[in-house]
């Protein structure tokens, strides 16, 4: 008897533990002051952008041998910080994701759903930490501008495809905050993606600890100071929103900090008082910014550590008058000459990441605000197949999104010295 009993308690774990019902969750990641913590221990990472973990760990279109073997790489390096698109919308338009998980307003692709469920499951089982944002300034996955499309307010003007212009596609989107069936349809995939049960480990979103922070979006800006009031409104609508759905995570906004706020840190700030966001996050991006030229690194490389070292300054002096840590969460430089293949050199590259880590490493060691860096970013085992690097669907997913070259940013598994650089902080921020 004791026997039968003791074969089926050891077939009920091992059920349990296939569909993730007896996984002990790791600690909530929570905030205090400028710190962040893990438990009641203080929280400190280098972390990646890995926007497309969703879609590698689809049953139809990914490849989730792939996207275990690379959370398995992440985490052998110390990487337990991934900040993760929850999917795209839309998804008609060429550069850009496709499939979209809402393809249709309102209409949601199951096996992408599914894939996200993976995804946060596996990521749990790893003791690893998901950033999730919920939509995006930009056309590569949809967002605003395709809120806009469905309401009604004529075709998206994708930059990449002529005769649009950034400036075209850019106003196109500042509209997106006058539009009241825009903003309440957004809302509504909110609510549908924060009220989920994971279908793996059968939890609700609102209370898995693999979930650090639900983000409003992908560097959501006011484009215009005439804006700025509607923008203001919208973003403490939303975040408020958040907080409401959900009590027991963090909420961000996704900003790029000044670059998002018509270079204006008053801006920045103003935008950011709502004591609902719990931290703050910036974006650094050298190359786009035309301090960082891959044709003259020598000369304009030194300029992009200056640059960037104002750029975080300005940016923590925010976080400390506001009480609330903030985060590095984008930064990329590409190879030599800009080149999309693994085996280039990344010597700039790793000198730009060394800087920034040690940056949040110092700040870390003096408990300030700089907490984290969340480096762009993973791109694994994926490969530009064409020569001038587009993406088409079914081509290998990298970090880079699709309007962008392939390989451009990626930080690929074959990048050891890039890699090494962060375990080696990892392991002194812990």
């Amino acid at each position: 008897m004791k026997k039968s009993i003791a074969i089926a308690g050891v077939l009920l774990c091992l059920f349990s533990a296939n569909v993730g019902f007896s996984q002990k969750q790791q600690p909530r990641i929570t905030v205090k002051g400028t710190q962040f913590f893990k438990g009641d221990k203080p929280y400190a990472y280098i972390g990646t952008n890995y926007w497309y973990g969703s879609l590698l760990a689809s049953k139809k279109v990914g490849d989730r041998k792939r996207l275990l073997r690379e959370l398995d790489v992440m985490r052998k390096n110390g990487i337990d910080n991934l900040r993760i698109l929850v999917g795209a919308d839309g998804g008609k338009y060429d550069y850009t994701v496709r499939p979209a998980l809402q393809y249709e307003q309102g209409k949601y692709d199951q096996d992408l759903l599914d894939g996200l469920d993976f995804l946060i499951a596996e990521m749990g089982k790893r003791k690893m930490y998901a950033v999730l944002y919920l939509t995006n300034n930009w056309e590569w996955s949809g967002g605003m501008s395709q809120y806009l499309e469905w309401s009604g307010k004529g075709a998206i003007p994708v930059p990449a495809i002529p005769p649009n212009t950034w400036p075209q596609f850019m106003e196109y989107t500042a509209k997106f905050y006058s539009c009241e069936s825009c903003m309440e349809a957004l809302n509504a995939d909110v609510k549908f993606i924060m009220s989920r049960t994971n279908a793996y480990t059968k939890r609700k979103y609102t209370q898995d600890n693999t979930i650090m922070a639900w983000q409003v979006g992908n560097e959501p800006r006011s484009f215009t100071p005439e804006n700025e009031g509607k923008f203001t409104i919208w973003l403490n609508n939303i975040v408020n929103l958040m907080d409401r759905l959900d009590k027991n995570h963090l909420i961000s906004t996704g900003s790029e900090g000044r670059n998002s706020s018509n270079d204006n840190m008053e801006t920045y700030e103003k935008t950011h008082a709502n004591k609902n966001i719990d931290y703050l996050t910036m974006h650094i991006w050298p190359k786009n910014w035309n301090w960082f030229k891959a044709d003259n690194a020598e000369k304009t490389l030194p300029t992009t550590l200056e640059n960037a070292g104002k750029y975080i300054d300005e940016h923590v002096a925010v976080a400390n008058h506001l009480k609330r840590p903030i985060i590095i969460e984008e930064f990329g430089l590409p190879r030599e000459n800009e080149a999309l293949v693994a085996t280039a050199a990344i010597s700039n590259r790793d000198i730009f990441y060394n800087y920034i880590f040690s940056r949040v490493a110092e700040s870390v060691a003096k408990k300030g605000a700089l907490q984290a860096a969340n480096f762009w970013g993973f791109g694994g085992e994926g490969k530009a197949v064409n020569k001038d690097g587009k993406w088409n669907p079914g081509d290998p997913l990298t970090t880079d999104p699709p309007q962008e070259p392939q390989g451009l940013n990626s930080v690929f598994s074959s990048d050891k010295s890039t890699l090494e650089i962060v375990k080696k902080f990892n392991l002194e921020l812990k």
